[in-house]
């Protein structure tokens, strides 16, 4: 299925429920991601209580989300010092430009692989953006596609200042983190950040519910990233797209998630394996998992030269 395809099935989805910002551990807010009718979604973002400022990991997609952001810094009094993106999916950086309008000092920090990214992957999806332009039904649906644009468009208002190239203790905005940096895994770079002293492991689209997003994957290195993962000893794992989970939830994920890249059977029981695994760790409905693992299984199942490529082969 091609990225157009996939497009026009998400602007079919009914909306998920949206889910209240709240704080997991003293200093660490979550503003979950959600899906609204006729849009592509926002992932997670967490904001982080440091000394020089707020850390905020991943910033969206949509306005509304961003705004967010910036109302909660309002409220909390404290500027955004520093943005750390996990990987270069839109709906984890596209409100990187609102945020540095508001805060000109702010540091974005992310993997080098959005350069690549803006003349491949999401090259490809502008010309499809563009060809959806032509063909809306309605000025709404149009509208959406045109944002999507706009969007892509910003280019180097969504780029790091600071380029992660390895894995390690950093400090950032004055707080001291582990940041890890996965390449050919979920995308060609992946940034987990791992807050030692709190306990909480934010890990991006490593983790994502109710279904892994395979578009830009590796399946194989994904899988080794996620056992890395559960080297790190940690009490709570903020993913890209669900709900928190402890380390035990996290291990069902990893388990499911190894038990779906073996299953090379008929696609249904693959489906419904992945569904059953995961159950405990989602209150999504059923029809929406079915429908993004109905896409994902064929994925996986994809031009073994395509998955290659993307495993840097």
């Amino acid at each position: 299925m091609t990225i157009r395809i996939l497009l026009l099935a998400l602007l079919l989805l009914f909306a998920l429920a949206a889910q209240a910002q709240i704080e997991l551990v003293p200093g660490v807010h979550l503003l979950r991601g959600t899906f609204t009718p006729g849009t592509q979604p926002d992932g997670n973002t967490i904001i982080l209580d440091a000394p020089d400022g707020l850390v905020v990991v991943d910033t969206g997609r949509h306005a509304a989300h961003t705004q967010a952001i910036l109302d909660y810094a309002k409220s909390a009094g404290r500027p955004i010092a520093a943005v750390v993106n996990t990987h270069w999916h839109l709906d984890h950086i596209g409100g990187n430009a609102a945020i540095r309008a508001a805060y000109p000092a702010v540091r974005v920090y992310a993997s080098g692989a959005l350069q690549d990214a803006l003349t491949g992957f999401l090259a490809r999806y502008r010309s499809q953006l563009q060809e959806l332009i032509q063909s809306a039904k309605s000025e709404e649906q149009k509208n959406v596609f045109e944002t999507e644009v706009r969007l892509i468009d910003q280019g180097a208002k969504l780029a790091p200042d600071v380029v992660i190239t390895s894995s390690g203790p950093r400090s950032i905005a004055g707080r001291t983190f582990t940041v890890g940096l996965e390449t050919h895994s979920v995308t060609a770079g992946d940034v987990w950040l791992f807050d030692p002293g709190r306990g909480i492991l934010i890990a991006g689209d490593l983790v994502t519910l109710p279904a892994p997003f395979l578009d830009t994957a590796c399946p194989l290195r994904w899988k080794s990233s996620l056992d890395r993962l559960a080297a790190l000893d940690f009490s709570l794992l903020i993913p890209g797209h669900g709900a928190a989970l402890t380390k035990k939830q996290f291990d069902v994920y990893r388990s499911a998630f190894a038990s779906l890249l073996d299953c090379t059977g008929e696609k249904e029981p693959c489906i419904n394996a992945w569904i059953t695994a995961i159950a405990p760790l989602t209150t999504d409905d059923e029809k929406f998992t079915r429908s993004l693992m109905g896409y994902y299984v064929d994925v996986l199942r994809s031009d073994p030269a395509k998955l290659q490529a993307l495993c840097g082969e």
